[in-house]
């Protein structure tokens, strides 16, 4: 057990110097960017929009569209597609394993295009006379006070210092789960581990999925993990990204008072990130 932590402490520092270079510049793409305008000027193009920023780490833009979805300042369209593009600490950890590059890739761009035609699908089904969207001059005021509330600890903090906070957070998640992961695989062995996630089998899509809906940034560390040691599919870690909104449905659950529709939103999250993880499956396994 002495050498499990040991390895576990070695190959989780280092990650250390990747994560803090890799938020460091997430902090400056984010305090230097302007969400007012980008939904100001989003019109018809909400989805692709709302898909390609949720593409960015971190969960701070699913949280901003549950809000805004909230105020019915978005649609359920372009908030499905925000969710599904989400991928919260995955991608920044995945950067620190440079045989991951390629996959780090595939990733994004599977889950941007999923969102986006996910989102656009959802929007023309379901017609916008269902929902009580803000007129035109409440619009402009409503997406000025939820920017303005978003951006204004961006404008006051020190992004050295905030990606190192953050980076050191998610190093305690890093250091727990490496931990908890390396100690079962030295207990049970890697082959039974994959019994249990039942690798090799479409059902483990299912798992990945509901791991993937916990409002934690644990939750995606497990599934990057898990993915990295070869214990789940791309398959799997797809369906468990596309679930993973971060703590984007804690908000929704604070802003939005319709627990129902709340409710029937996460359901759908977990049916859609469950559909394409199936499907992802079933092509590996005719190719």
């Amino acid at each position: 057990m002495l050498h499990v932590i040991e390895e576990t402490i070695m190959d989780s520092i280092k990650m250390l110097p990747f994560l803090y270079i890799a938020y460091l510049i997430l902090e400056y793409l984010e305090k230097k960017s302007n969400i007012k305008e980008i939904l100001k000027n989003s019109g018809k193009f909400g989805t692709i929009i709302g898909a390609t920023l949720g593409a960015v780490p971190q969960c701070g833009f699913s949280v901003t569209a549950s809000s805004l979805y909230a105020g019915r300042v978005i649609t359920l369209g372009t908030l499905i597609s925000v969710f599904l593009a989400t991928s919260d600490e995955a991608i920044p950890i995945l950067l620190t394993t440079p045989n991951m590059l390629g996959e780090v890739l595939k990733i994004i761009i599977v889950k941007i295009i999923y969102g986006f035609i996910a989102g656009f699908v959802i929007d023309f089904i379901i017609s916008k006379k269902n929902h009580k969207y803000l007129t035109k001059k409440n619009l402009h005021e409503h997406i000025t006070a939820m920017c303005e509330h978003v951006h204004s600890k961006d404008k006051k903090h020190s992004i050295w210092l905030h990606a190192l906070k953050h980076t050191l957070n998610v190093f305690v998640y890093i250091l727990i789960v490496a931990f908890v992961l390396n100690s079962i695989i030295h207990l049970i062995g890697s082959e039974n581990l994959s019994k249990v996630l039942m690798q090799g089998s479409v059902l483990q899509v299912f798992i990945a999925g509901i791991i993937g809906l916990i409002p934690n940034c644990a939750s995606s560390v497990v599934l990057t993990n898990l993915f990295v040691a070869g214990n789940i599919s791309f398959a799997s870690i797809i369906a468990g990204l596309c679930t993973n909104a971060g703590i984007g449905l804690v908000v929704l659950f604070k802003e939005n008072k319709d627990i129902k529709e709340n409710l029937k939103i996460v359901g759908l999250l977990y049916f859609l990130g469950v559909l394409i993880g199936v499907i992802l499956q079933i092509i590996s396994n005719l190719i």
